[in-house]
């Protein structure tokens, strides 16, 4: 890590600045987060609806949310309701041209309606990840590449207002550290939002309920599991949208260069950090 090839002052050098082991564990994520994320709406169009608490059925008016159809008097009507509140989504959600289900069949795998088929697609890249983040943190203390780019330290707490208004601004900095939004976010990703949607994900496993029957009650009940379990799913989609806004807005043939290849080109005069 830290070599540098000088390319011109006026451009700043190319650090490697990625690993391997990052880089392979970046692309596996992309993967499996891609299939999860399909066949996690094929399994919720089997009961489009939320709630909290264990208790939860076709008989139950106590859904938080629900994307659904109803007849209205001009025909059916698409919506997407979140507590009290409720929006139109004909032709997107609830209803689409393919009929009355929550998720049209081009959002997920397979295709065509099969919760057996999601469900055997979900838990394998479910545990798929889950093997890929045990590797990517073995590597990352081998390295020092936790340590190095993802503890948050007082400098980079100091250096937080700065580095938000220099982001409203769109003023990125190009150096050989993650700047401390990137940390705040990767590590907020990492262990926080992945290793609860792997927990929760579990509480709704018959086969892991019967060895650990006490998961579910940690989160208030299995459909309380459940909505987390969605939660972070549109959680991890809002980061991966901004994710490729700040790379489209940063540089995206530098930023694609760094995770692909590991060399990354920095700003002429964040030189002296890569030392």
């Amino acid at each position: 890590m830290g070599r540098i090839v000088r390319e011109g002052a006026a451009r700043g050098p190319l650090i490697y600045r990625q690993t391997l082991w990052t880089r392979v564990c970046h692309w596996s994520w992309a993967v499996c987060l891609f299939f999860l994320l399909l066949s996690g709406f094929q399994i919720f169009n089997a009961h489009p609806k939320l709630y909290l608490g264990a208790e939860s059925g076709f008989e139950y008016d106590n859904s938080i949310f629900e994307i659904g159809a109803r007849e209205a008097a001009d025909g059916a009507r698409g919506f997407v309701r979140l507590g009290g509140a409720e929006i139109e989504t004909t032709g997107y959600l609830g209803l689409s041209a393919a009929g009355p289900q929550a998720f049209p069949p081009a959002l997920t795998i397979p295709s065509y309606y099969s919760l057996a088929t999601g469900r055997i697609v979900h838990f394998l890249f479910a545990w798929a990840l889950v093997v890929t983040l045990a590797i990517w943190l073995a590597a990352s203390i081998w390295n020092g590449h936790l340590a190095r780019d993802l503890v948050i330290g007082r400098r980079d707490l100091a250096a937080l207002p700065r580095d938000i208004a220099d982001h409203a601004r769109l003023r990125f900095h190009h150096g050989r550290s993650y700047n401390v939004l990137q940390k705040c976010a990767y590590a907020g990703v990492l262990f926080a939002a992945l290793p609860l949607m792997i927990v929760t994900g579990l509480c709704m496993s018959p086969g892991f309920n019967a060895v650990a029957p006490w998961l579910p009650d940690l989160f208030g009940g299995r459909q309380t599991a459940r909505t987390l379990h969605f939660a972070v799913m549109v959680a991890l989609l809002a980061f991966f949208l901004v994710h490729m806004l700040m790379i489209l807005a940063a540089g995206p043939l530098n930023e694609l260069r760094s995770i692909l290849t590991g060399w990354y080109r920095i700003d002429p005069e964040q030189e002296g950090e890569s030392k």
